[in-house]
């Protein structure tokens, strides 16, 4: 798959980093610091690519994903992130709400676990969680509270989240058209002023979302489960096994599932170990292991119709992947 990253170093104080990847492991691994991984939900080639802008006191970012992707880690300890949905087939799902209009995405300190549609763009700034604490009390602005050591989608005043995009498409612009602006210290300095400020002018009318009692019931149940689905036994838990532990039957479910995360548990639950197929494919550089040992593993009982899943879900067959992995090693 193939990863292409250009790095034009400006000076110390500012660099531009540019990635695209056809491999969800490969454009997890260009953010760079960020400790996150991705698993792709939907099924298809994937794209993406990842941009950013590296100031003295702040990181601008863009970030694109062709597929439906999970996205779970931590942006790094003492991170503030804050993130606008640009475009996408679908909406953002962030701890049960989802993510439109003048709300945003935003953590301080927080871990990171969230369902992206198809297509989808997100754009934002990403700074450490000590300067926005320093500039709110300077300025006498309580900091949203909720938000600490959780992700959140945010309600916020229209015009400063306007105003923030607004800064947001001039900079990906200049970075397409004239990245050597940012070479001038002088630049730098009024573009990273001016996007805290609609910062801090936006956290004092922050309101975190609430989903309803219903809804945050069945965001619990959703949570239950993938937590079951992801767990790291010896083996993969049936979709069976799933529905009894979290005390729901398959339809129920269902609509849990639909209403959070937009898909199936049964989809959810597939693309779950297909992701971890691979991973272990890729791994398999020795030439004891067998496709099919791997599968098994995971769950996949029926050979056949593993390797149509397989190939529908990333445009290759397994056969492929482990082959690859083994030139490589």
């Amino acid at each position: 798959m193939a990863l292409s990253a250009t790095s034009p170093i400006q000076d110390s104080a500012a660099s531009l980093f540019q990635a695209s990847s056809t491999d969800v492991d490969e454009h997890c691994a260009a953010l760079g610091r960020w400790r996150l991984s991705y698993d792709q939900i939907s099924a298809g080639a994937f794209k993406g690519s990842f941009t950013q802008l590296a100031l003295p006191r702040l990181d601008v970012f863009r970030e694109i994903t062709s597929q439906q992707v999970r996205q779970y880690g931590q942006l790094g300890a003492g991170s503030f992130g804050i993130g606008l949905p640009w475009h996408g087939d679908g909406e953002v799902n962030c701890d049960g709400a989802n993510a439109t209009g003048a709300q945003v995405i935003a953590c301080i300190d927080a871990e990171v676990d969230m369902c992206t549609p198809r297509a989808f763009e997100l754009r934002g700034v990403v700074a450490s969680a000590a300067l926005i604490e320093q500039l709110a009390a300077s300025l006498d602005i309580a900091l949203p509270r909720r938000a600490w050591h959780r992700l959140q989608v945010i309600e916020m005043a229209e015009a400063p989240v306007a105003r923030l995009r607004a800064h947001l498409t001039a900079i990906h612009e200049t970075i397409t058209t004239a990245p050597g602006q940012f070479d001038d210290p002088s630049a730098r300095q009024a573009l990273e002023d001016a996007l805290l400020l609609e910062i801090m002018d936006m956290l004092p009318t922050a309101r975190p979302s609430d989903p309803g009692r219903s809804a945050a019931a069945r965001r619990r149940t959703v949570d239950r489960a993938r937590e079951l689905m992801h767990g790291s036994g010896d083996r993969s838990l049936s979709l069976l096994e799933v529905c009894t532990a979290v005390g729901a039957s398959p339809r129920k479910l269902g609509y849990c599932f639909q209403e959070v995360l937009g898909t199936s548990p049964m989809h959810y639950w597939r693309a779950m170990r297909l992701n971890r197929v691979r991973r272990d494919l890729k791994r398999a550089g020795g030439a004891g292991t067998s496709v099919y040992d791997v599968a098994v593993q995971h769950g996949f009982w029926h050979f056949s119709q593993f390797s149509l899943d397989y190939k529908r879900h990333f445009s290759e067959l397994p056969s492929e992947t482990m082959r690859r992995a083994r030139r490589a090693a």
